[in-house]
């Protein structure tokens, strides 16, 4: 009969060595891997799809089995559980072990997958051989890289996502948005695309929950071609698509938050959240941190912002007879739709602007009105100085495998689960601007019953000093924060609550008055 560990000790113990059952999860786990590793070997395996089940049900049940005895005898609610004791969430040998696999992983992944297997006028080999008969079965085509890293990655937010919620199994917001984001990814993610390329060859692979700007290669002429070609299904996708960007995401995030996606629905996030919850607390909390996270994701905004127009730009003609969207009304309506943006903010939310990205935001914006009147000086040169398809190669590289997946993902055991969505998601900058300007979401916070215990900001993934904003009884609003509901969930005292409220007072409340925090007679007046 097994006994129940009753001590609500918040910092947790020292982990205690893994019991005979642990072991054994352990060992399954490993040996799902190990089948994957004869395959890039080039085993011969007789029956390759039960072979794959074998290895993919070896690893879910692994991890599931692991959570179970983990958890399972601890009460509900959550403490630091020694994660500062164990070496691979702590930095340790085997966190820098685990972080050098994963790069070197994704390096493979991204720029060498011959050494996966790939073969492109042949028949594949080596692991991803071994995914064929999956792939063939849901889209009717043999594996790509791709297929074989999205198959593991929604393995990976499935079996994660269980243990996820054995953990927080306390806290049902952390259960509902866990099972969400787990849904996203195994349907809309991964089996949706792959079975409409069964039906319409035509239609270009699509996430359906990837919205502009994270889907930075949406707009490219092949893929408008393709869309358009595909009839009414393609159509519809390509207007839902635009939809997203300017009704949808605008709309949800007011309501909800930039959660809504980056919490809910994201694969990114939810990877992060799953396979990367054991390594939020190393998250870099220092103001010096903060200030290169606005301006480097900032600044991925804006490439990604002249990388999609240059390349929308450069398959645009002059001749308005065939086509209304000409060169110069698209780079128009592209400096208004900017101008109108800037505008708004500069005189409606002046004062909830922190000052210098106010002053990086008109330093952008004026960089952008003078390439575009670079081109109306130089006649028909190309606006961007350089090839569309430089830009857009350059921006593939750089942010789309170096950052988001060599960086973001494989440096989860050493900056942190997030520091792709903190430091480098284009998709989180834009939303986390709509958050903090019109949204409705707050994390609201009761001063008088913080203990100060840190627990909040230990565990905040995105680097916010929780406890500073909790000490002062303050409402918590901040462009970076993904409404995970951590915070909320590891602190002991009932201190934080996310919720949803009018915008008066959102960001300027002062429930607890510090020294000279607050003009008195001022808010007296205000009631």
């Amino acid at each position: 009969m097994s006994t129940i560990d009753k001590s609500m000790s918040l910092s947790g113990q020292p982990p205690a060595t893994l019991n005979g059952s642990q072991k054994i999860a352990v060992l399954l786990g490993f040996t799902g891997l190990f089948i994957m590793l004869l395959a890039g070997f080039n085993t011969s395996f007789p029956n390759k799809a039960l072979w794959l089940g074998i290895s993919l049900t070896a690893i879910f049940v692994g991890v599931y089995w692991f959570a179970k005895e983990a958890y399972s005898r601890k009460l509900k609610g959550i403490k630091n559980d020694g994660v500062w004791f164990k070496s691979i969430s702590s930095k340790g040998l085997w966190g820098w072990l685990t972080g050098i696999g994963l790069t070197g992983f994704y390096i493979v992944l991204y720029f060498f997958p011959e050494y996966l297997g790939l073969v492109k006028n042949g028949p594949n080999t080596g692991i991803i051989a071994l995914f064929d008969p999956l792939s063939k079965f849901l889209s009717g085509n043999p594996a790509s890289q791709w297929f074989v890293y999205g198959t593991l990655y929604t393995v990976a937010i499935l079996a994660f996502g269980v243990k996820f919620i054995w953990k927080y199994r306390h806290n049902r917001y952390e259960i509902i948005r866990t099972i969400s984001v787990m849904f996203f990814q195994t349907a809309f993610a991964f089996i949706i695309p792959e079975i409409m390329a069964r039906l319409n060859g035509n239609i270009p692979y699509y996430d359906l929950k990837n919205i502009w700007p994270l889907n930075y290669y949406n707009f490219e002429k092949y893929r408008i071609n393709a869309f358009i070609e595909s009839g009414d299904i393609g159509l519809a996708m390509l207007i839902f698509g635009v939809l997203s960007i300017f009704v949808i995401s605008p709309i949800l995030t007011y309501i909800y938050g930039k959660r809504w996606y980056c919490s809910w629905v994201c694969g990114c996030g939810g990877l992060a959240e799953t396979a990367g919850d054991a390594f939020r607390q190393l998250s870099d909390k220092s103001l010096s941190a903060w200030k290169v996270e606005r301006w480097v994701v900032h600044s991925v905004v804006v490439f990604v912002t002249l990388m999609t127009t240059a390349v929308i730009y450069s398959y645009l003609g002059n001749d308005t007879s065939k086509y209304w969207l000409t060169k110069n009304t698209f780079l128009i309506g592209v400096a208004l739709l900017l101008t109108t943006v800037f505008v708004i903010v500069m005189v409606f939310k002046r004062e909830q602007f922190q000052k210098d990205a106010r002053y990086g935001a008109i330093g952008y914006f004026v960089i952008i009105m003078a390439l575009i009147g670079f081109h109306y000086w130089s006649g028909d040169s190309n606006i961007f100085l350089f090839k569309s398809e430089t830009l857009r190669k350059s921006y593939g590289f750089l942010i789309g495998s170096i950052f988001s997946g060599v960086i973001g993902t494989g440096f989860y055991p050493i900056f942190g689960n997030r520091v792709w969505c903190r430091f480098g998601c284009p998709m989180a900058a834009i939303l986390g601007f709509q958050q903090r300007l019109f949204s409705k979401f707050r994390i609201t916070t009761n001063g008088g019953q913080c203990i100060s215990c840190g627990n909040c900001s230990t565990y905040c993934e995105m680097g916010i000093d929780v406890r500073a904003y909790a000490q002062k009884g303050e409402n918590i609003v901040r462009s970076s924060c993904v409404g995970c509901g951590i915070c909320s969930a590891v602190c002991p005292r009932g201190v934080l609550k996310l919720e949803n409220g009018p915008l008066k007072g959102r960001i300027d409340s002062n429930e607890v008055l510090l020294g000279n925090d607050v003009d008195l007679m001022t808010l007296v007046n205000q009631k």
